[in-house]
Protein backbone atom coordinates (compact mmCIF):
# COMPACT_ATOMS: atom_id res chain seq x y z
CA UNK A 1 0.00 0.00 0.00
CA UNK A 2 1.08 3.04 -0.84
CA UNK A 3 1.98 6.08 2.04
CA UNK A 4 -0.05 9.22 2.09
CA UNK A 5 1.12 12.10 1.03
CA UNK A 6 1.58 14.37 4.05
CA UNK A 7 -0.27 18.00 3.26
CA UNK A 8 2.81 19.77 3.48
CA UNK A 9 3.02 23.69 3.01
CA UNK A 10 6.76 25.03 3.53
CA UNK A 11 6.52 29.39 4.00
CA UNK A 12 9.06 30.92 2.21
CA UNK A 13 9.95 34.15 4.65
CA UNK A 14 12.58 35.91 2.25
CA UNK A 15 13.23 35.33 -1.22
CA UNK A 16 16.88 36.76 -2.02
CA UNK A 17 19.19 36.96 -4.74
CA UNK A 18 22.38 38.76 -5.24
CA UNK A 19 25.52 38.78 -7.72
CA UNK A 20 29.37 38.85 -6.59
CA UNK A 21 31.00 41.06 -5.31
CA UNK A 22 34.78 42.14 -4.16
CA UNK A 23 34.40 41.65 -0.19
CA UNK A 24 37.48 41.59 2.76
CA UNK A 25 40.69 44.19 3.08
CA UNK A 26 42.72 44.45 0.42
CA UNK A 27 46.54 43.88 1.23
CA UNK A 28 45.52 41.72 4.77
CA UNK A 29 47.60 39.54 6.23
CA UNK A 30 45.33 37.32 8.43
CA UNK A 31 43.54 34.47 6.70
CA UNK A 32 39.70 35.43 7.19
CA UNK A 33 39.95 39.24 6.52
CA UNK A 34 41.80 38.92 3.52
CA UNK A 35 40.28 39.71 0.01
CA UNK A 36 37.45 37.66 -1.68
CA UNK A 37 34.83 37.49 -4.50
CA UNK A 38 31.13 36.02 -3.28
CA UNK A 39 27.31 36.59 -3.82
CA UNK A 40 26.48 35.01 -0.17
CA UNK A 41 25.29 38.54 0.81
CA UNK A 42 21.51 38.26 -1.10
CA UNK A 43 19.02 40.91 -1.15
CA UNK A 44 15.36 40.02 -0.60
CA UNK A 45 13.37 40.99 -3.31
CA UNK A 46 9.77 42.44 -3.37
CA UNK A 47 8.14 41.54 -6.71
CA UNK A 48 8.26 38.20 -8.43
CA UNK A 49 11.42 37.37 -10.41
CA UNK A 50 11.49 34.29 -12.97
CA UNK A 51 13.04 31.29 -12.04
CA UNK A 52 15.38 29.66 -14.82
CA UNK A 53 16.13 26.14 -15.08
CA UNK A 54 19.71 27.49 -13.53
CA UNK A 55 18.41 30.52 -11.13
CA UNK A 56 16.63 33.21 -10.31
CA UNK A 57 16.58 36.08 -12.29
CA UNK A 58 19.44 38.82 -10.71
CA UNK A 59 21.30 35.65 -8.98
CA UNK A 60 24.91 34.37 -9.56
CA UNK A 61 27.61 32.58 -8.25
CA UNK A 62 31.05 33.58 -7.40
CA UNK A 63 32.44 30.14 -8.11
CA UNK A 64 30.74 28.32 -11.04
CA UNK A 65 33.39 25.41 -10.79
CA UNK A 66 31.48 24.46 -7.36
CA UNK A 67 28.43 26.24 -6.84
CA UNK A 68 25.35 26.54 -9.48
CA UNK A 69 24.24 24.49 -12.15
CA UNK A 70 20.71 22.25 -12.43
CA UNK A 71 21.22 20.95 -9.23
CA UNK A 72 22.02 23.87 -7.04
CA UNK A 73 19.64 26.74 -8.84
CA UNK A 74 17.68 27.02 -5.37
CA UNK A 75 19.24 27.14 -2.27
CA UNK A 76 16.87 26.40 0.88
CA UNK A 77 17.71 27.29 4.76
CA UNK A 78 14.78 26.58 7.43
CA UNK A 79 14.44 29.55 9.59
CA UNK A 80 14.02 27.25 12.78
CA UNK A 81 18.04 26.75 12.88
CA UNK A 82 18.23 30.41 13.47
CA UNK A 83 17.84 31.04 17.62
CA UNK A 84 20.63 28.27 17.16
CA UNK A 85 23.40 29.72 16.04
CA UNK A 86 22.36 33.26 16.70
CA UNK A 87 22.89 31.48 20.42
CA UNK A 88 26.10 29.71 19.36
CA UNK A 89 27.97 32.30 17.41
CA UNK A 90 26.70 35.13 20.05
CA UNK A 91 25.56 37.61 17.07
CA UNK A 92 22.02 37.77 15.52
CA UNK A 93 21.28 35.47 12.70
CA UNK A 94 18.47 35.60 10.49
CA UNK A 95 17.04 35.61 6.55
CA UNK A 96 19.90 35.45 4.31
CA UNK A 97 22.96 34.71 6.85
CA UNK A 98 23.82 31.58 4.80
CA UNK A 99 23.52 32.82 1.54
CA UNK A 100 20.27 31.38 0.59
CA UNK A 101 17.63 31.93 -1.84
CA UNK A 102 14.72 31.17 0.14
CA UNK A 103 14.75 31.39 3.99
CA UNK A 104 12.28 28.94 5.30
CA UNK A 105 9.72 29.57 7.65
CA UNK A 106 7.53 27.50 10.51
CA UNK A 107 9.52 24.41 11.90
CA UNK A 108 10.42 22.67 9.13
CA UNK A 109 14.03 21.48 9.29
CA UNK A 110 15.77 18.79 7.22
CA UNK A 111 14.07 16.17 8.93
CA UNK A 112 10.81 16.97 7.13
CA UNK A 113 12.14 17.42 3.93
CA UNK A 114 13.39 14.40 1.80
CA UNK A 115 15.73 13.89 -0.99
CA UNK A 116 13.62 13.86 -4.36
CA UNK A 117 10.60 16.22 -3.30
CA UNK A 118 9.07 17.87 -5.69
CA UNK A 119 7.19 21.03 -4.45
CA UNK A 120 5.04 23.86 -6.55
CA UNK A 121 6.41 27.22 -5.50
CA UNK A 122 4.60 29.80 -7.31
CA UNK A 123 4.33 29.15 -11.08
CA UNK A 124 7.10 26.84 -10.70
CA UNK A 125 7.95 23.06 -9.87
CA UNK A 126 11.01 22.40 -8.06
CA UNK A 127 12.39 18.96 -6.86
CA UNK A 128 14.94 18.77 -3.95
CA UNK A 129 18.33 17.43 -5.31
CA UNK A 130 20.58 17.28 -2.43
CA UNK A 131 21.38 19.06 1.09
CA UNK A 132 23.74 22.06 0.69
CA UNK A 133 27.85 21.25 1.44
CA UNK A 134 29.03 23.92 3.54
CA UNK A 135 32.47 25.57 2.44
CA UNK A 136 35.07 27.87 3.77
CA UNK A 137 32.80 31.16 2.45
CA UNK A 138 30.14 30.70 5.25
CA UNK A 139 33.22 30.91 7.82
CA UNK A 140 34.80 33.98 6.18
CA UNK A 141 31.63 35.99 6.03
CA UNK A 142 31.07 35.13 9.87
CA UNK A 143 34.38 35.54 10.84
CA UNK A 144 34.63 32.22 12.41
CA UNK A 145 36.67 29.28 10.88
CA UNK A 146 35.14 26.61 12.56
CA UNK A 147 31.89 27.60 11.18
CA UNK A 148 31.16 25.51 8.08
CA UNK A 149 32.73 22.65 10.12
CA UNK A 150 29.96 23.19 12.73
CA UNK A 151 27.34 23.31 10.05
CA UNK A 152 28.32 19.84 8.66
CA UNK A 153 28.90 18.28 12.52
CA UNK A 154 25.36 19.26 13.64
CA UNK A 155 23.35 18.97 9.88
CA UNK A 156 22.03 22.02 9.93
CA UNK A 157 23.04 22.58 6.14
CA UNK A 158 19.57 23.27 4.19
CA UNK A 159 20.07 22.40 0.89
CA UNK A 160 19.34 22.51 -3.02
CA UNK A 161 16.68 22.40 -5.31
CA UNK A 162 16.92 21.93 -9.38
CA UNK A 163 13.96 23.35 -11.08
CA UNK A 164 11.35 21.08 -13.38
CA UNK A 165 9.78 23.47 -14.47
CA UNK A 166 10.19 27.61 -15.32
CA UNK A 167 7.91 30.32 -14.00
CA UNK A 168 7.55 33.40 -11.92
CA UNK A 169 7.88 32.81 -8.15
CA UNK A 170 7.30 35.97 -5.72
CA UNK A 171 8.32 36.46 -1.87
CA UNK A 172 5.08 35.69 -0.55
CA UNK A 173 4.90 32.13 -2.46
CA UNK A 174 4.88 29.14 -0.38
CA UNK A 175 6.82 25.53 -1.33
CA UNK A 176 3.55 23.27 -1.54
CA UNK A 177 4.33 19.58 -1.87
CA UNK A 178 3.27 17.98 -4.84
CA UNK A 179 4.81 14.31 -4.66
CA UNK A 180 7.33 12.40 -2.12
CA UNK A 181 8.85 9.69 -4.39
CA UNK A 182 11.63 8.86 -1.84
CA UNK A 183 10.08 8.70 1.60
CA UNK A 184 13.20 6.93 2.87
CA UNK A 185 15.42 9.65 2.13
CA UNK A 186 15.03 12.56 4.75
CA UNK A 187 17.62 15.04 4.20
CA UNK A 188 18.88 14.03 7.73
CA UNK A 189 19.95 10.60 6.49
CA UNK A 190 21.37 11.97 3.54
CA UNK A 191 23.75 14.11 5.59
CA UNK A 192 24.52 11.00 7.34
CA UNK A 193 25.05 8.73 4.88
CA UNK A 194 27.67 11.53 3.83
CA UNK A 195 28.97 12.92 6.87
CA UNK A 196 28.68 10.43 9.79
CA UNK A 197 32.25 9.16 11.13
CA UNK A 198 31.89 5.44 10.65
CA UNK A 199 30.19 5.23 6.78
CA UNK A 200 27.83 2.75 5.85
CA UNK A 201 28.89 1.50 2.90
CA UNK A 202 25.76 -0.05 2.30
CA UNK A 203 24.24 3.84 3.15
CA UNK A 204 26.46 4.97 0.56
CA UNK A 205 25.73 3.03 -2.10
CA UNK A 206 21.86 2.68 -1.78
CA UNK A 207 22.36 6.89 -1.62
CA UNK A 208 24.86 6.64 -4.85
CA UNK A 209 21.66 4.94 -6.25
CA UNK A 210 18.87 7.41 -5.88
CA UNK A 211 18.04 8.71 -8.98
CA UNK A 212 17.05 12.03 -7.36
CA UNK A 213 20.83 12.75 -6.21
CA UNK A 214 22.67 15.50 -7.32
CA UNK A 215 25.36 14.63 -9.65
CA UNK A 216 27.83 16.13 -8.02
CA UNK A 217 27.07 14.23 -4.96
CA UNK A 218 26.26 10.91 -6.70
CA UNK A 219 29.91 11.00 -8.18
CA UNK A 220 31.38 11.45 -4.23
CA UNK A 221 29.42 8.71 -3.73
CA UNK A 222 30.81 6.82 -6.40
CA UNK A 223 34.28 7.78 -5.35
CA UNK A 224 33.73 6.86 -1.93
CA UNK A 225 32.32 3.27 -3.03
CA UNK A 226 35.29 2.64 -5.19
CA UNK A 227 37.91 3.83 -2.87
CA UNK A 228 38.85 6.72 -5.68
CA UNK A 229 37.89 9.29 -3.08
CA UNK A 230 38.74 9.07 0.85
CA UNK A 231 36.00 8.43 3.38
CA UNK A 232 36.83 12.39 4.55
CA UNK A 233 37.47 14.36 1.50
CA UNK A 234 35.62 17.82 3.08
CA UNK A 235 38.77 19.35 4.62
CA UNK A 236 39.63 21.32 1.29
CA UNK A 237 35.67 23.07 1.17
CA UNK A 238 35.10 23.30 4.86
CA UNK A 239 38.86 25.31 5.26
CA UNK A 240 39.63 26.44 1.60
CA UNK A 241 42.03 30.03 1.74
CA UNK A 242 40.86 30.77 5.41
CA UNK A 243 43.82 28.70 6.15
CA UNK A 244 46.40 30.69 7.98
Amino acid sequence: MTPSLPALTLPVLSLRVGRPRELGTPGATEALARPWTSAIGKMPVTAPVWLTELNLDGDEQADQRNHGGPDQALCAYPAAHYAYWTQRLGRELGPGSFGENLTIGGACTEADVCLGDVYRLGEAVVQVSQPRSPCWKIARRWQEPLFSLWLQETGFTGWYMRVLQPGRVGPTDALILDSRPYPEWPLTRVNAAKYAQRHDQSLVAELAACPALGESWRRKMQGRLSGALPLNDDANRLVGPNAG
